[in-house]
């Protein structure tokens, strides 16, 4: 694998001016290194504490939401067999993606920077955590205000806003103030969560006779593995989640040679790929909760609500109504408060991420954090619960992809020399797009969603995760080794000592060497914060062919017609290319609405002509 070589000193030199921060970005304690390297100072809680945090993020009750609706539709004994297989499915792909961000100390985002996406291409990774994040905040926000309904008589509507909003001021002071919330609720959430099975188990044992038969009229019982593949597709869209668990495992202290590196590994095998031992035995649950919910009378519609599965759960540890509804009311508070903690966190610093390349700006992780609530805020409205199961095996097709291309980058092309072993995030050093995990994840997408609708036939539309993640998996080493892992490195980075103190020259703040960089356009050291938003400097310390539009010219070139191989690359082709981008993922989210809308009316209302109206009158408030 070859580095490019540095580029000829730019002809123009930029003045330095100072640059200022708002005091939401330049207060660390607010901001948690949002945009950065971690540094070491920073890193000051215990691997005990990190792995704490992290593993609140488990608490959220769309897990036994999933259970159930897969064990409903498709059988118990068929919805088992995929939560096992996609468990272990996660459980293997978060190790190397969660060893990687502790040791460098970067996010999920940072990581897809330089595992083989560029510093713009990543920007796509970042869209697809971005909408994991807000899915889940408004499924639990939904969770959330059915049980604050239940309790203490609040109308659906204030119980959302309510739900939604709170979150915010808890968020504000990132790791630190989540990392206590998390810690003061840990122990109160595991035995409100184990005290139902519990007594369901010890109690009453004969209420889960015939539960691994169970098939509610959609089979006879027994395996069936079209439908075992079409519940681990939505099982499947978990596999996103280790992108929250990544988001505090950053904090892990450096492991030392002086230190009990046990403890640093437990801790990040643990709160790493560990959260799917506890994740998917919560959706195992959930799915015995509406077996148990159902057999007792109640409609398969309601039993897979989480609020109802508990209200059934605390029926066999307390009789009277009354300490039923306040357990189930305080263990769906807990739950639902200590997720959405790290829903939200996680969604602005995706977003963060995600504008900071595009715009060049960056008004604080805050703005992001009530930018992504109110996204939130908009799902719920439109009724997100009642297309779970449809919602998250479509979102499944983006996510494998991703964490395909990313896994293949961090355990095949890595090892084998065919890319940098670091992790390289900063812009400076990057090409804009690196072909290894984009097209990769384009590629591993498209054959996904072919196969999801049904294009390649009923065999393959079951197994179209699996056909999204073989695909980005595969193609991501050899794209690199046939590209010579050329577009990973633009320029040989700066000779800095490990874990030293920098000034910036632009923002004149010392920050550690990981997140330096040397900018001949400033003709000083830049920190990657000052790099990122930077719109003057033209990428001048990188060569030409870094650059999107030169990339995307090039191919341009070797494709188009003889016409356009005459054009120069220009702000026309890039607004034109971003245009297309995001016409395509509109086009998608259009075609999901109309495909759930025609399919629920037509079960509702076959052949009426309003059936159309309807439709159009979703794709507007959508729009």
């Amino acid at each position: 694998m070859s580095a490019a070589a540095p580029p000829s000193a730019p002809t123009q030199r930029i003045v330095p001016i100072r640059r200022e921060y708002n005091a939401w970005v330049a207060d660390e304690t607010i901001e948690d290194y949002a945009l950065r390297y971690t540094p070491r100072s920073f890193r000051k809680w215990s691997e005990f504490r990190v792995a704490n945090t992290a593993l609140g993020a488990i608490s959220f009750l769309a897990l036994e939401a999933i259970g159930a609706s897969i064990a409903v539709d498709f059988g118990f004994y068929n919805a088992a067999l995929a939560i096992l297989a996609v468990s272990l499915f996660i459980f293997v792909t978060g190790i190397p993606i969660s060893i990687y961000a502790a040791r460098h100390a970067v996010d999920i985002d940072l990581l897809a920077r330089g595992s083989g996406f560029g510093y713009l291409g990543s920007t796509f990774s970042s869209l697809i955590y971005a909408s994991f994040t807000f899915i889940f905040f408004s499924l639990e926000a939904v969770i959330l205000a059915s049980a604050l309904e239940l309790g203490l008589g609040i109308p659906l509507w204030l119980g959302y806003l309510i739900c939604s909003v709170a979150i915010i001021p808890l968020v504000m002071y990132g790791i630190t103030m989540i990392s206590r919330l998390q810690g003061w609720t840990q122990p109160l959430w595991v035995v409100l969560l184990i005290l139902p099975y519990l007594f369901l188990l010890i109690r009453h044992p004969k209420e889960l006779d015939g539960m691994m038969r169970a098939s509610y009229g959609i089979s006879d019982g027994h395996f069936d593995w079209l439908m075992m593949g079409s519940a681990a597709t939505v099982v499947a869209s978990m596999v996103a989640q280790i992108g929250e668990q990544v988001d505090f495992l950053r904090f892990m202290p450096e492991a030392r040679p002086g230190r009990a590196r046990w403890r640093w590994w437990a801790a990040l095998l643990a709160a790493g790929p560990g959260w799917i031992v506890i994740g998917g035995a919560k959706m195992l649950g959930g799915a015995v909760l509406a077996f148990v919910a159902i057999r007792q009378g109640l409609p398969p519609g309601d039993a897979i609500k989480p609020t109802q599965m508990y209200l059934g759960g605390y029926a066999q540890v307390f009789s009277d109504p009354k300490w039923i509804v306040g357990f189930t009311c305080l263990f769906v508070i807990v739950s639902q408060v200590k997720i959405n903690l790290s829903n939200a966190y996680a969604g602005s610093l995706a977003w963060s991420n995600f504008f900071s390349r595009l715009t060049h700006a960056h008004p604080g992780r805050l703005v992001w954090l009530v930018f992504n609530v109110l996204i939130g805020v908009a799902l719920i409205k439109v009724g997100i619960f009642d297309v779970l199961e449809g919602l998250l095996g479509f979102y499944a097709n983006f996510a494998v992809a991703w964490i395909g291309a990313l896994v293949a980058d961090l355990v095949v092309n890595k090892p084998l020399g065919l890319s940098p072993p670091g992790i390289e995030f900063r812009r400076a050093y990057l090409y804009d797009i690196n072909p290894v995990g984009f097209v990769s994840l384009g590629l591993g997408t498209a054959l996904s969603l072919a196969a999801f609708v049904g294009a390649f036939g009923r065999e393959a539309q079951a197994c179209s995760v699996v056909i999204g993640f073989c695909t980005a998996f595969c193609c991501a080493p050899l794209i690199a080794w046939a590209t010579k892992g050329r577009y990973y490195i633009a320029r040989r980075q700066a000779p800095f000592e490990a874990g030293a103190q920098v000034a910036c020259g632009v923002c004149q703040k010392p920050y550690e060497a990981e997140d330096m960089a040397h900018c001949p356009a400033y003709g000083c050291n830049i920190c990657s914060l000052c790099c990122s938003l930077d719109a003057r400097c033209e990428d001048a310390c990188k060569p030409p062919q870094a650059s999107v539009a030169r990339q995307v010219g090039a191919a341009l070139k070797r494709m188009a017609p003889l016409l356009l191989r005459r054009s120069e690359p220009s702000r026309r082709m890039h607004y034109l290319l971003c245009l297309f981008a995001l016409a395509g993922v509109l086009g998608a989210v259009l075609a999901f609405v109309v495909s759930q809308e025609a399919h629920i009316l037509y079960e509702l209302a076959p052949g009426s002509p309003a059936r159309w109206n309807l439709i159009n009158i979703k794709i507007t408030c959508a729009l």
